[in-house]
C-alpha cells in the first residue's frame, strides 16, 4: 500500500495551464475524490498520476518513489476508464487475466486471482460472457475485477460510473465503498458528480479552472466552504447566493439586500464588524430557510423576508419552493405537507445559524 503526493505540480500545453501548481497528499488506503465541474484540470491530475500524462512541471510521489520519469506499467498502479476499455473478442475471465497473462503469471495464479476477484464483485457466474452478453453494471464490475487482480499499491477511477442509469450509479456506488472497505488499498477517484463525491469519498478536493479550492472531509466541505464556488458546487440544489450591505444599528448588526433586512448572531459580529458599510454575499443553503408559517420557530424576528412563490415542485418527500424576494430568486426545501401555491406571498425564515457570508473582492469564507 501506498500514499500519493503531488508536489507543486503543473501541466501546460503549450501555453494553456491545464494544471496550475497544485499539492495535495493522499494517504495510504484513503479514498480520495476529486470533483469539479469539466474542464477543471481533475482527469488530467489521474493522467499524470498514472503517467498517461507528462508532467510539466512539479514532482509526484507514490510511496517513497519518485515517478515523474518512470513509465505507467511500473508505477503499481491500476486504472479503470470511464469507457470499460474490455476486449470485446474476450471472455469476462480472459478480460480481466490479460494483464496477468502479460506480466508472465502462472497460470494457476491468474486462475486463483481472477475467480477471488469475481467472488468479491459477484462476477463468478458470469466469468464465461463476453461483453456483449453483460450490462452496462457487469462490464463496469469486469473493469473493476481487471484492476484488483493486479493487487496495486493504488487504483484510479476516472468517471468509472457516468455511463451507467442513475439506478445502477448508486447500487455501483455502494459496491465501489464496499470494495475499499474491503481490499483498504488507497483509491484515487475522479468525477463532475458532486453526490458521488460526498457519499463515498474519504476526502474531497474541489479544483476549479486547474487550481484546488479545498481539501476536506465531506461534511466539513458541506457546512465550512473556504470560498464561494466551493458552497455554490458542493450540495444540491445549489447554495442560495445574494448581496447584503453590513449596517451598524444601535449595537448590533444588519444585512441588507435591498427588499429585506436581517440581524446577524451575536457570535457573528466580531468577525462581521470589519465590514460594516461594505458589500458581502450572503450564502444560505435551501434547507435553511423556512416558510414562517410552517417553521418551528415562527416568531425569529429580524430573520423574515416577504416572498412570492413563482414555482412549486413537489418531489415526495419534500417540496422545493423558487421564490421571488423582488431582487433575488431564491430556492428553499420545504416539508412535504407545505400547502404554499405558486403566486401566493409567504413570508420566509432563515436558519441564521447556518448562514455563510463570503468577501466580495476575494469570494473567500468570512463566517
Amino acid at each position: 500500500m501506498a500514499n500519493v503526493l503531488l508536489r507543486n505540480v503543473t501541466k501546460k500545453i503549450d501555453d494553456q495551464v491545464i494544471v496550475d501548481n497544485i499539492s495535495l497528499e493522499v494517504n495510504d488506503k484513503e479514498f480520495c475524490v476529486l470533483v469539479g465541474p469539466s474542464g477543471c484540470g481533475k482527469t488530467t491530475t489521474l493522467r499524470m498520476i498514472a503517467g498517461l500524462e507528462e508532467v510539466t512541471s512539479g514532482e509526484i510521489w507514490i510511496g517513497n518513489r519518485l515517478v515523474n520519469s518512470i513509465p505507467p506499467k511500473e508505477r503499481d498502479i491500476a486504472m479503470v476508464f470511464q469507457n470499460y476499455a474490455l476486449y470485446p473478442h474476450m471472455t469476462a475471465f480472459e478480460n480481466m487475466a490479460f494483464g496477468l497473462r502479460l506480466r508472465k503469471y502462472s497460470r494457476k495464479e491468474i486462475d486463483m486471482r481472477v475467480r477471488e476477484a469475481a467472488e468479491i464483485l459477484n462476477l463468478t457466474h458470469l466469468l464465461d460472457r463476453k461483453p456483449r452478453e453483460l450490462s452496462g453494471g457487469q462490464r463496469q464490475r469486469v473493469a473493476v475485477g481487471r484492476a484488483i487482480v493486479r493487487k496495486p499499491k493504488v487504483f484510479l477511477f476516472d468517471e468509472p460510473l457516468s455511463n451507467l442509469d442513475a439506478k445502477l450509479r448508486v447500487q455501483m456506488r455502494t459496491e465501489l465503498s464496499k470494495l475499499h472497505d474491503r481490499l483498504q488499498t488507497t483509491m484515487i477517484y475522479v468525477t463532475h458528480d458532486q453526490i458521488e463525491a460526498m457519499t463515498m469519498g474519504d476526502r474531497i478536493c474541489v479544483m476549479k479552472d486547474g487550481v484546488i479550492k479545498q481539501v476536506d472531509q465531506p461534511l466539513d466541505l458541506y457546512n465550512r466552504p473556504a470560498n464561494k464556488f466551493v458552497a455554490g458546487f458542493i450540495g444540491s440544489p445549489p447554495m442560495n447566493f445574494m448581496d447584503v450591505d453590513v449596517l451598524r444599528r444601535t449595537d448590533r448588526i444588519w444585512l441588507e439586500e435591498g427588499k429585506f433586512e436581517v440581524q446577524l448572531l451575536p457570535s457573528m459580529e466580531e468577525a462581521v464588524a470589519p465590514y460594516v458599510g461594505k458589500t458581502l454575499i450572503l450564502g444560505v443553503r435551501p434547507e435553511d430557510i423556512y416558510d414562517r408559517l410552517y417553521a418551528i420557530n415562527g416568531s425569529s424576528h429580524g430573520r423574515t423576508a416577504l416572498s412570492t412563490v413563482e414555482v412549486v415542485e413537489p418531489m415526495g418527500s419534500e417540496i422545493l419552493l423558487y421564490l421571488n424576494t423582488g431582487k433575488n430568486i431564491l430556492v428553499a426545501r420545504v416539508e412535504p405537507h407545505n400547502e404554499a401555491k405558486v403566486n401566493q406571498e409567504i413570508e420566509i425564515v432563515f436558519n441564521m445559524e447556518k448562514i455563510h457570508l463570503f468577501a466580495k473582492d476575494t469570494l473567500e469564507r468570512i463566517v
